[in-house]
């Protein structure tokens, strides 16, 4: 488990890093030609492209500190520094939103002349660039929340250059300057919903909730059938970080039972059935007094199964 954890975090800091160089290529000649050719939605992409080096750079500092093994009290080691990272990354999308929505506003009460075809050829290569840099991305991100996060922060850089390449067109053709802010709306409210998606997931992992494609009750039911098996309560199952799962329960066998195999055959029963290898299974003998009573389809005491 742990072997696969850290082969995922080296090849997460090989994308970021290949992502970071691409986005570095593009950013300062959006940054000038968004101040030449007076469009808020280079210059708002512009900004966004520079909290997205930010974020990437916090994201390959994140996974670099995850590599590092526990040690004293940090037990789990520096794993969860990458939702951290994964929550500041939806944070300063969302602020970055705001800022363009006012500055939006702003342009559509008093527009500015804007150079349309400098803003079409730029936002097309920064289109081609941001494109490359969210392939690259693309596989970690589904295995990462700290890469997810500066996937998306890259992701709706292509958005924003499509719609800046759009607005320069329209501007080239019709001399409507307004289509300008207009665009850089459309950018901001995918930014906010990027941001929304980023901050739920990464809050229900530090709030330690079970992980979407695992149902606790499903996880105590399955033990409580296992041969010898009484009863089960104190069942928790969170996420330690990205692709790292844990369960923790207590687990009363019928008197006589040998409770080392109880939990072998147990912690194997988690491993292929639900993919959990991170186990923690206090296995004791329940008293001889125990009576089991039927709970739908599994068997079980009083005690309900208890559950993150």
């Amino acid at each position: 488990m742990h072997h696969d954890h850290d082969h995922r975090l080296a090849q997460d800091r090989r994308a970021l890093t290949i992502a970071l160089a691409l986005l570095a290529s593009i950013m300062v000649a959006e940054i000038v030609a968004g101040l030449v050719g007076h469009s808020l939605a280079l210059l708002a992409d512009a900004g966004h492209m520079l909290t997205d080096a930010a974020a990437l750079v916090f994201a390959l500092f994140a996974s670099a500190m995850a590599a590092r093994p526990a040690a004293g009290r940090w037990t789990y080691g520096y794993s969860r520094l990458e939702i951290l990272a994964a929550q500041a990354n939806g944070i300063t999308l969302g602020l970055l939103a705001v800022w363009i929505v006012w500055s939006a506003i702003h342009r559509l009460v008093d527009p500015h002349d804007v150079n349309g075809g400098l803003v079409l050829v730029v936002a097309a290569a920064g289109a081609l660039v941001s494109v490359a840099a969210s392939a690259v991305l693309a596989r970690a991100s589904r295995e990462s929340l700290n890469v997810r996060g500066a996937f998306l922060h890259i992701a709706t850089d292509v958005v924003a250059f499509g719609a800046a390449a759009l607005a320069g067109g329209v501007i080239l053709a019709t001399g409507w300057n307004r289509f300008d802010p207009i665009a850089s709306l459309f950018v901001a409210a995918l930014m906010l919903y990027s941001s929304a998606q980023l901050l739920r997931e990464s809050t229900a992992i530090f709030l330690e909730r079970a992980p979407e494609d695992v149902d606790p009750e499903t996880i105590g039911r399955t033990l409580v059938e296992e041969s010898g098996v009484v009863e089960v309560h104190d069942l928790h199952v969170w996420t330690v970080t990205s692709g790292f799962p844990a369960l923790s329960a207590h687990v009363l066998v019928e008197p006589g039972a040998d409770c080392h195999a109880a939990r072998r055959r147990l912690e194997q029963t988690l491993a292929d059935r639900f993919g959990l290898s991170h186990t923690t299974l206090q296995v004791d003998h329940a008293e001889p007094v125990t009576t089991r009573v039927a709970l739908g389809d599994a068997v079980a005491r009083h005690t309900p199964v208890e559950h993150r």
